[in-house]
C-alpha cells in the first residue's frame, strides 16, 4: 500500500517569529528614518552592494525595497540574477513581510507542487528566511556612507 505524503501546512508561529526578526533587522538598516524616497546603500564587497528605498509611509505601515545594485558589464541580467524583494512593515504588530520577490508578484502562504513556476510549498517562508539571511549580513558586513553634515 502507497502512503500519501501530507500536505504541506503554513506554520503560522514560525512565519510570524521570522517576521518580527525581519523587522527587527529592516529598523536596524534604516536607523528609525523612514522617510519616502529615502535610500541606503551598503557595500559587501567590491562588487556585492545592496540599496534599501522607502517607497510608503503610512500611520501604520511601511513599504520598502530591498536589492542587489549590479555591475555594468551584468547590467543586462540584472532582473535574473538579482535579488529583489519589496517588503512591508506593520508598525503595530512590529512584524516585517515580503510581499514580492523576483518575478513572484503576491507570494502566496502555500503552493501546490509542483506547479507551473516551480515554487516551493513553503515559498512564503524561505523567501522570508533568506530576507532575514540577507538583512544580518548587511548589519554585520555591511558598510555605508553617511552624508557629511552640512555647514
Amino acid at each position: 500500500m502507497i502512503k500519501q505524503k501530507a500536505s504541506y501546512r503554513p506554520n503560522l508561529p514560525d512565519l510570524m517569529e521570522l517576521c518580527a526578526i525581519n523587522y527587527m533587522l529592516a529598523l536596524k538598516l534604516l536607523a528609525n528614518k523612514e522617510v519616502v524616497g529615502e535610500k541606503r546603500e551598503f557595500s559587501i564587497a567590491d562588487k556585492l552592494q545592496y540599496v534599501i528605498t522607502v517607497n510608503e509611509v503610512t500611520k501604520y505601515t511601511s513599504l520598502i525595497t530591498i536589492e542587489q545594485l549590479q555591475q555594468l558589464e551584468l547590467a543586462e541580467l540584472a532582473d535574473i540574477l538579482a535579488p529583489k524583494m519589496v517588503i512591508r512593515l506593520y508598525h503595530d504588530a512590529q512584524a516585517a513581510e515580503v510581499v514580492s520577490s523576483q518575478a513572484i508578484r503576491h507570494i502566496k502562504p502555500k503552493y501546490h507542487y509542483p506547479n507551473e513556476l516551480m515554487l516551493l510549498p513553503d515559498e512564503k517562508l524561505q523567501v522570508n528566511a533568506f530576507l532575514k539571511e540577507w538583512l544580518q549580513v548587511c548589519l554585520m558586513h555591511g558598510q555605508t556612507q553617511v552624508p557629511s553634515p552640512s555647514h
